[in-house]
């Protein structure tokens, strides 16, 4: 079922990402809010007049999509569309849900490793570790936050990559192939986020 989507992304590294994503969605991009290549330009409005237009395109939705790039936290908008999107916000009678939130890590000098470096563990097994400097806190601290955690290995204790945490990171490539299959997952998870010790602050 195709889910009200908004992306949070750095424009100067991550349009181009952007418009694969909404490319990817195919006829459910039909049910995206957010920017676009034919989007007009804010860059010279006011930052409330920005805020305000930005919380009009994430009320509605119920999963925000943040592009992971390795700038990106040198955006002033990105923790803010996040701390947005986990927030019921009440709009007269209705208030909105907690977005489901799924990180898309950009591929950068031809691979992931910039933010997810592999890890050995001593036991032989081999897990994905994440290189937290390049990520806002509000990312970080919703992260590995399964309550009560359910370990995917009992000896390395490490989690699954999708039920793990309340936003789960993909690779990019990944995630164009089946965006439907991760939306759909981080939707699952809002619907279920009393298993989560979520981070609503940034």
């Amino acid at each position: 079922m195709a889910r009200k989507t908004f992306i949070s992304y750095k424009y100067s590294e991550a349009r181009e990402l952007r418009d694969s994503i909404i490319e990817s969605m195919g006829k459910d991009a039909t049910y995206y809010t957010g920017e676009t290549s034919d989007s007009p330009d804010m860059t010279d409005r006011t930052t409330d007049y920005i805020r305000e237009k930005l919380k009009d395109m994430i009320y509605s939705t119920s999963v925000t999509i943040v592009v992971i790039s390795p700038n990106m936290i040198k955006s002033q908008w990105i923790d803010w569309e996040i701390e947005y999107s986990l927030k019921q916000v009440k709009r007269g009678d209705f208030s909105s849900g907690t977005n489901g939130i799924v990180g898309v890590v950009k591929k950068y000098n031809g691979d992931y490793t910039w933010l997810r470096p592999r890890n050995n563990k001593f036991d032989g097994c081999s897990t994905l570790g994440t290189n937290e400097k390049y990520m806002y806190d509000i990312l970080n601290k919703n992260r590995f936050n399964q309550e009560p955690k359910v370990y995917a290995c009992e000896n390395c204790k490490c989690v699954d990559m999708l039920v793990g945490s309340y936003i789960s990171l993909i690779n990019e490539e990944d995630f164009l192939n089946d965006p439907n299959f991760y939306i759909e997952n981080a939707y699952e998870k809002s619907k279920h986020s009393k298993g989560y010790i979520l981070s609503k602050k940034r």
